[in-house]
């Protein structure tokens, strides 16, 4: 098997190479790996055994690779289908805490039948989230789905009541109750529900596995199957499930990966 060796010297990249998002090799970033010209064939990539988006960009393939949140610093590689192997070096990266009191015991210790009826849910989140729908693409940019304040709370390791609890895997964006939410790019809605912990619930397949959900909905506007435009409304924020206010949980995976979306929107 050949080995391509990718390093780079820095954390940014060419915006004349790459619209976005720039290199990000940490946990919860996102890496974009150079695949040679797009003379040839789209490469296929995988990561940790999934398919990972593809783009083209200036007449060269770029992988964008979504790093979970417990990869290791150091070393890592991405397979491609003819036998090379891009290596490319994990940046450390530490996350801070965030301790929240939730009024509700049952959001956080819930009883029996809550908990059957989180894995339920569990099971259609994670398949709408591990979706992969082939789709060429040319870049992996999101418009904002809603204005407001951007919390920095994506990775933080959270308490509830004390208790510790998984890190948080989204961006929340405080607005108030009823303002609308779009889409961020064309899409097809793969999910909508009223579940447990994330309230009503919206999940867009936006292809090549870049998925983007949407938690804590006072209405949703859309259904299963729906095609969706770039800044087509998709619903309302709301204060639904486990939260302290009105708000927007925006989540964005790639590789099925939950990633930092403010690699991937614009700044503001």
């Amino acid at each position: 098997m050949t080995r391509l060796f990718l390093f780079f010297a820095l954390l940014t990249f060419a915006t004349a190479t790459v619209a976005a998002p720039v290199h990000s090799p940490w946990p919860g970033g996102i890496a974009i790996l150079d695949l040679g010209t797009s003379a040839q064939p789209q490469p296929v990539a995988t990561y940790n055994a999934k398919r990972v988006l593809v783009f083209e960009n200036s007449e060269r393939w770029y992988a964008a690779v979504g790093l979970p949140l417990a990869t290791t610093a150091g070393n890592n590689s991405l397979d491609l289908g003819d036998g090379r192997r891009v290596v490319f070096e994990v940046q450390p990266h530490e996350y801070r805490e965030q301790r929240l009191t939730i009024s509700n015991k049952s959001y956080v210790t819930p009883d029996k039948a809550q908990l059957d009826r989180i894995a339920g849910e569990r099971k259609i989140i994670d398949a709408a989230l591990a979706n992969y729908r082939e789709l060429e693409l040319d870049n992996v940019s999101l418009a904002t789905p809603v204005d407001g304040p951007r919390s920095s709370s994506f990775g933080l390791r959270r308490f509830f009541n004390d208790q510790p609890r998984s890190p948080h895997k989204g961006m929340d964006i405080s607005a108030s109750e009823g303002v609308a939410i779009n889409a961020p790019r064309d899409g097809v809605v793969t999910a909508t529900g009223n579940y447990f912990f994330n309230g009503n619930t919206v999940i867009v397949d936006h292809g090549q596995g870049l998925i983007t959900m949407y938690c804590h909905l006072s209405k949703i506007q859309v259904e299963e199957g729906d095609m969706l435009g770039s800044g087509e409304k998709l619903g309302e924020v709301g204060a639904t499930g486990r939260v302290t206010g009105p708000h927007l949980h925006f989540g964005v995976y790639l590789n099925a990966t939950a990633v930092d979306p403010a690699i991937l929107l614009p700044t503001p």
